[in-house]
């Protein structure tokens, strides 16, 4: 029986992740019969996938060489692994360079593969996922094909050929590409490490992070005066400014019939020029109007872009645009108009044609070029001539076929930087400073801009806001100029790169509290501090958003606010094997613990799986930042051999207790926080350097209930090492962790103790048996000021049975009484089976059942607790929900009624299989 090929699912990795730095997508496919054909024993399949993409020729793959692909294919290679190349292949066909890709076989899952390869566009990466599956499926025997669920990837619509598909592409290509000028900045961004984002479909760029963001829009950034930009547009009053300052301009009038305009241009001496009061591109501009009849026709194409029409005087000369960026001339290009070259045999529509062949010219202003376009003007401005379309030019005749020389009517550039005279390029400096333009176009119309216009004549005829750069990034003659780079060095001058400190904080335990703590560190420096976490987004501490915060959105929302100085982010497993990271490097990164958990989930199997993924936040560490790892945990203290930037490591261990490879780390002169006995104390020591710095002792730390909470000592000793690497005093760290404290407002849902009621209340978010075993600890060396210990436990339904029996058996070990309840989100599993396996876990271990009481429902089970509690006993609730049982606590009010009513075991008990 055969079976297809099947489109399990797709994900778009937007930053760093499992399997590569680059943003890639991955395809998960169910490679199904064709698992039994790799391309070797297809016929001819090699060859026509060839035929029809020539350039995977060119592909090295495993060889890193041209044609490495080709002899795999021809070696014998598995579907997954073509569709990753075609899709790269044809991202590159339609002008979006790509190269890096994976396909990786699924562990456990026979003729499963993960098919990775790298995007510039998003939806643009996903068409061509689709696409390459449909042109394989084609080149493939009829009784092979029948690929199924291509929806899976995107909804693009099925094509007809493969010819049809690469036209859509193309197509969607072009709909989404940025413009020159937008794309100049963006790439001189990458040059220099300034992180971007496009904010739409159009042309509206973010650079930066945080309180470094700079938006732009084309040419015009949000430096750019909207006062300016509107004096720009208003073409009288911008030569009403520039005459004040002395600035050559020329004469006009603001008129509003043809009529007006005639006795205008008498009045000012013919020839003439006549535009729109208020447009832009060149359009309805017509020069060197020397007659009414002319006039009139000049009016007429004005009054279609604006009711008012200006009649000025004809400056004669070439025209120039002169490009200001931040009070300096950057570049300057002579305008020529469209126009053709005769060779005496062709038409001018014919040469026209030629023209447009140049594969340089395009339509809009997306291309180096404009194609030339025939229309009503052409028509007019040939009949003053004498001439029509279908006339035929001498040889080495030029025919200009408009009055106007922009670039979005078909015109060309000369570059002629180098040559302008200074007295221009000081009259192009002060127009830019008169109208208030961080970035102007400055239109300049002489004989010779390499002469000064006061011996010439001539001068400005516009200023123009939004200038547009591709003539000068790519004239048609001359030398190229970089002009997006002086718009970049206004925008961040002294070489900043727009980032905000980034502080990147993963681990199986204790991520929340450590970057609670760190983010309370920084705040005491003055900064705006900006922090994800389990339980929400925070600006300085105030909670912005609530809810699980800890993946990739939250980040970037983080990284997106504009007061954010510095940004502590909690990476949790999930967000980085679903998007990847928020970001493409961080300053600092730190892995707390790796530890069972999650396991048997999204791929992950084994602590190995599991570490591989939290180690994703210290490889995107930047060269110049720091590693922080736990020396105390094989899997973190590993994480070193791939990790970026300078290592620091953390130890709850006393110096006599130290593994080698601290003790060597330590001997050569490296970075770690540790914790050291000092008779019957125990003290932060700071090594750096070959030094040993005291900061302070343990117990000063309230949020580690006096040296009693080894986990909160190991997260403060993480976030110590984290500030210290990002230069924060020493005063300053042993201030801020003398005053943090385990209150839900610090820290909410971990360890916040409650002192009412008679008894001790204590919340926290325990969710697996490593973090069960160190709230355990602490219980237990509490527990000899208490009566008795009452402990709520639960887990999340996707764990493993074995993770879940192993919480039940905890639970009976560090409490005296222990209620089983469920999440609210039973994550696949039927009511009552997550307590069931709590229960076993439990007895098995040996535990009484009299101990042991189920509540499913968290509400009730919480009630149950309190309920059940006596004064002076301790009360430990491990919450899901932890705002509302926070909430509970609180008004909890408790009655001799409710506390006689569990003096016996009449707690409802769930049967035990």
């Amino acid at each position: 029986m055969t079976t297809p090929v099947r489109v399990l699912g797709t994900r778009v990795y937007r930053g760093p992740f499992l399997y590569s730095h680059t943003p890639m997508i991955q395809i998960t496919l169910d490679l199904g019969t064709m698992e039994n054909w790799p391309t070797n024993k297809l016929e001819d399949f090699a060859s026509r996938l060839v035929s029809t993409l020539p350039g995977l020729q060119k592909h090295g793959c495993s060889y890193r060489e041209e044609g490495g692909f080709i002899r795999r294919m021809e070696e014998g290679t598995w579907l997954g692994h073509v569709i990753e190349h075609v899709a790269l292949e044809l991202q590159s066909v339609v002008g979006q360079r790509v190269t890096r890709g994976k396909t990786r076989s699924v562990a456990g899952k026979s003729g499963v593969y993960h098919v990775m390869y790298a995007y510039l566009d998003e939806e643009v990466g996903l068409s061509a996922g689709r696409l390459a599956m449909e042109l394989v499926e084609g080149i493939l025997p009829e009784s092979l094909r029948g690929f199924a669920d291509l929806d899976e990837i995107c909804d693009d619509p099925g094509f007809h050929s493969f010819d049809e598909g690469l036209a859509a592409l193309r197509e969607q290509v072009a709909s989404r590409t940025l413009g020159p000028t937008t794309a100049s900045l963006v790439h001189e961004a990458e040059r220099r490490g300034i992180p971007y984002s496009r904010i739409d479909d159009t042309s509206l760029i973010t650079f930066g992070h945080g309180c470094k963001q700079k938006r732009v829009r084309a040419s015009c950034s949000d430096m750019t005066s909207e006062i300016a930009t509107e004096i720009a547009g208003d073409k009288d009053l911008t030569k009403l400014l520039l005459d004040r300052a002395g600035l050559p301009v020329p004469r006009g009038e603001l008129v509003r019939s043809a009529d007006e305009a005639c006795a205008a241009a008498r009045r000012l001496g013919y020839p003439v020029v006549t535009k729109p009061l208020d447009g832009n591109h060149g359009r309805g501009v017509n020069i060197d109007l020397d007659d009414d009849e002319a006039v009139r026709w000049g009016f007429e194409q004005a009054r279609e872009h604006s009711r008012t029409v200006i009649v000025e005087q004809f400056f004669t000369g070439a025209d120039h645009r002169i490009l200001v960026i931040g009070g300096e001339i950057v570049a300057v290009a002579r305008r020529v108009p469209a126009h053709v070259v005769g060779d005496g045999a062709r038409s001018i529509l014919e040469l026209v044609e030629e023209i447009n062949k140049d594969p340089r010219r395009g339509e809009g202003h997306s291309s180096v070029l404009t194609r030339i376009e025939l229309d009503d003007c052409v028509d007019h401005f040939l009949a003053q001539m004498g001439l029509t379309v279908q006339s035929i030019p001498a040889a080495g005749e030029e025919i200009l076929l408009r009055p106007t020389a922009n670039l979005s009517t078909g015109g060309t550039a000369i570059d002629r930087t180098d040559e302008i005279h200074p007295d221009n390029a000081l009259i192009a400096r002060r127009a830019a400073q008169i109208i208030g333009l961080d970035i102007a176009g400055i239109d300049f119309v002489c004989p010779d801009i390499g002469r000064s216009v006061h011996e010439t004549g001539g001068g400005i005829i516009e200023v123009n806001a939004g200038p547009g750069f591709r003539m000068h990034l790519e004239p048609f003659q001359g030398r190229p100029r970089n002009v997006a780079r002086p718009v970049l060095e206004m925008l961040y001058p002294e070489r900043s790169d727009g980032r905000v400190p980034i502080f990147a904080i993963t681990g199986t335990n204790g991520k929340s509290t450590t970057a609670r703590m760190l983010a309370h560190i920084l705040q005491e420096t003055g900064a705006t501090v900006g922090l994800t976490s389990t339980t929400g987004i925070y600006l300085n501490g105030e909670r912005i958003q609530m809810g699980d915060c800890s993946g990739p959105r939250s980040a970037r929302l983080v990284l997106n606010e504009p007061s954010v100085e510095i940004a502590v982010l909690e990476c949790a497993r999930g967000g980085i094997l679903r998007e990847g990271l928020a970001f493409d490097q961080c300053d600092i990164g730190a892995v707390l613990n790796v530890s069972p958990d999650h396991l048997g989930l999204k791929g992950i199997e084994t602590v190995d799986d599991l570490a591989a993924v939290k180690s994703v936040v210290t490889e995107s560490v930047k060269r110049t930042g720091w590693s922080i790892l736990n020396a105390d945990n094989e899997h973190t203290a590993a994480m070193e051999r791939n990790a970026g930037g300078s290592i620091c490591y953390f130890s709850l261990h006393d110096r006599s207790e130290w593994p080698e490879f601290l003790t060597e780390h330590v001997a050569d002169g490296g970075r770690a926080v540790c914790r050291e006995r000092v008779e019957e104390a125990w003290d932060v020591v700071i090594y750096d350097n070959g030094e040993a710095i005291y900061l302070m002792k343990v117990d000063e730390m309230p949020a580690t209930f006096g040296g009693m909470a080894d986990f909160n000592a190991a997260n403060a000793l993480a976030a110590v090492a984290m500030a210290y690497c990002h230069e924060v005093p020493l005063k300053t760290i042993r201030a801020a962790l003398s005053k943090f404290t385990m209150s839900f407002e610090q820290c909410p849902g971990r360890l916040n103790v409650h002192d009412g009621h008679g008894f001790k209340t204590m919340l926290d978010y325990a969710h697996n048996p490593d973090g069960l075993k160190a709230l355990g600890h602490l219980v237990t060396g509490m527990a000899g000021n208490h009566s008795r210990t009452i402990g709520l436990v639960g887990i999340a339904g996707d764990r493993r049975d074995s993770d879940i029996r192993e919480m039940g058996a905890l639970a009976m070990r560090i409490f005296d009484i222990v209620v089983f309840k469920e999440d609210g989100e039973l994550r696949g599993r039927e009511s009552g089976t997550v307590a069931q396996l709590l229960m076993e876990g439990a007895l098995e271990a040996g535990c009484s059942p009299g101990r042991l009481h189920v509540v499913l429902p968290e509400d009730e089970a919480v009630d149950t607790c309190l309920r059940m509690a006596r004064p002076g006993d301790l009360v430990v609730l491990t919450a899901d929900d932890v705002e509302a049982v926070w909430q509970q606590v609180r008004e909890f009010v408790p009655s001799l009624d409710s506390i006689s009513s569990f003096e016996g075991n009449n707690v409802p008990q769930l049967e035990v299989v």
